[in-house]
């Protein structure tokens, strides 16, 4: 079994902690992905894949469950850089597109971050 004097329970991560850092490793990550193809795309499928992504957005924004408010508005808000940063303004279009390489950064960052969690939690349970 174990020895209770060199058992330390605060260096054991619970599965729901691993499940939830593995979850927030991928999604940010592929977030991330989806915001660099968001930007990299042609003008006319960026907007129609930044409305696409809006609708879903304002949609989550819209439901009773309250965890799924900030995802939504984090979609709404990428979906509306993806347009603007496809359409022609010219102080607008920059601008937006640079968010949207940030907001793709940041997703990326936290992704990475979550997964070094993740995989050091594991390495504690086994």
């Amino acid at each position: 079994m174990y020895d209770k004097e060199s058992y330390n329970a605060s260096s054991y991560t619970s599965p729901k902690v691993l499940a939830k850092q593995g979850l927030a490793a991928v999604g940010g990550i592929v977030g991330g992905a989806g915001l660099l193809l968001m930007g990299a795309l042609p003008p006319i499928a960026g907007i129609l894949l930044g409305a696409v992504a809006g609708i879903a957005g304002i949609g989550a924004l819209l439901s009773k469950d309250p965890q799924e408010k900030k995802p939504g508005a984090i979609i709404t808000v990428a979906g509306g850089l993806a347009i603007l940063s496809r359409i022609g303004i010219p102080v607008i279009k920059p601008l937006a597109g640079a968010f949207l390489g940030l907001g793709a950064l940041g997703f990326f960052a936290m992704g990475i971050w979550n997964g070094i969690q993740f995989f050091k939690g594991l390495k504690r349970r086994g």
